[in-house]
């Protein structure tokens, strides 16, 4: 595959993922409705994808075939960053609202553009630091401009709880975009989600009864539903995607291509619930689909 297909790959890849995350806030929410505690949905969304992997692995045995550097990157630091990352915006989608939770994780792509430079070698030009902290501003302004939808539970976490988790998430985000950067040219993306979702899930299983707070599993059917969509749309799918688009593309423009994800839950308020966007909304929206194309079209030219 030719230098520019593989990007344009990548940024597919990217723009895939964040669409399919787009669903995380409005199905989380659904779940609160369901009586879902809020560290149960973290911890169950990747404990079922664990298991898929499991079963998976039953078939295709080299799925299991680590080294040690690999197992303590990918399971043990990656694992850390999923758990921090399913729990942290579980605490931002209650506290702070769906819209706030999006607007703080998506300071992510700033944090990966930062981070890449030191830690991967990826030259943090001004124009790339632009573009991530413009689709950053557009992501705000976009989940701002909305009205906020879902039910926060009773007695949930506070606002400050609220910011608090959604940047904890987006350090998480930006962690695990740089990390498999780093690690899944080598290992491939299967392996690398595989690993790091397991180590996630036994962290939290550990850890969560440790705090008072055992991960019941889901009450209702409805409920057992919301939670398969989780695993399988914004775990597996949106992962695979995410990391194929880490693979083709740098770590920065990556994360900014996967920015989509606010434009793409706005656009669902739109359809689904006829929650309008105020003017700001629209700009925020423009100036997204904007930082995500200026990008593309800045790396397209300087390789062609």
């Amino acid at each position: 595959m030719n230098p520019r297909r593989t990007r344009f790959v990548g940024y597919l890849c990217a723009l895939g993922a964040g669409t399919l995350w787009g669903t995380t806030g409005p199905l989380s929410t659904a779940l609160y409705a369901q009586g879902a505690e809020i560290t149960g949905i973290g911890f169950w969304r990747i404990a079922v994808a664990t298991l898929g992997f499991l079963g998976y692995g039953a078939l295709r045995r080299e799925l299991f075939a680590v080294d040690r550097r690999t197992l303590l990157l990918a399971g043990l630091l990656g694992g850390t960053f999923v758990a921090l990352f399913e729990v942290a915006y579980q605490f931002a989608i209650a506290g702070a609202g769906v819209a706030g939770a999006a607007a703080l994780l998506y300071t992510a792509p700033v944090m990966v553009a930062l981070l890449a430079d030191p830690l991967l070698g990826e030259r943090v030009t001004a124009t790339r630091l632009a573009l991530a902290v413009l689709v950053a501003a557009g992501a705000a302004l976009t989940v701002r401009g909305g009205a906020q939808t879902g039910v926060v539970p009773a007695g949930g976490p506070g606002v400050v709880a609220g910011v608090a988790g959604g940047l904890t998430a987006a350090a998480a985000y930006a962690g695990t975009t740089v990390l498999a950067r780093s690690v899944v040219p080598r290992i491939g993306s299967v392996r690398f989600l595989f690993l790091e979702i397991t180590g996630g899930t036994v962290l939290l299983a550990g850890l969560l009864p440790l705090t008072g707070r055992m991960p019941l599993p889901p009450a209702t059917g409805a409920a057992w539903i919301y939670v398969l969509a989780l695993a399988l749309g914004t775990v597996l799918a949106a992962n695979f995607l995410f990391f194929g688009g880490v693979k083709r593309i740098e770590a920065a423009p990556t994360a900014v291509a996967a920015t989509i994800e606010p434009v793409v839950a706005a656009l669902l308020a739109l359809v689904l619930f006829t929650q309008q966007l105020s003017s700001g909304g629209w700009l925020g929206l423009a100036m997204v689909v904007g930082g995500v194309a200026g990008g593309y079209a800045r790396d397209a030219a300087r390789e062609g």
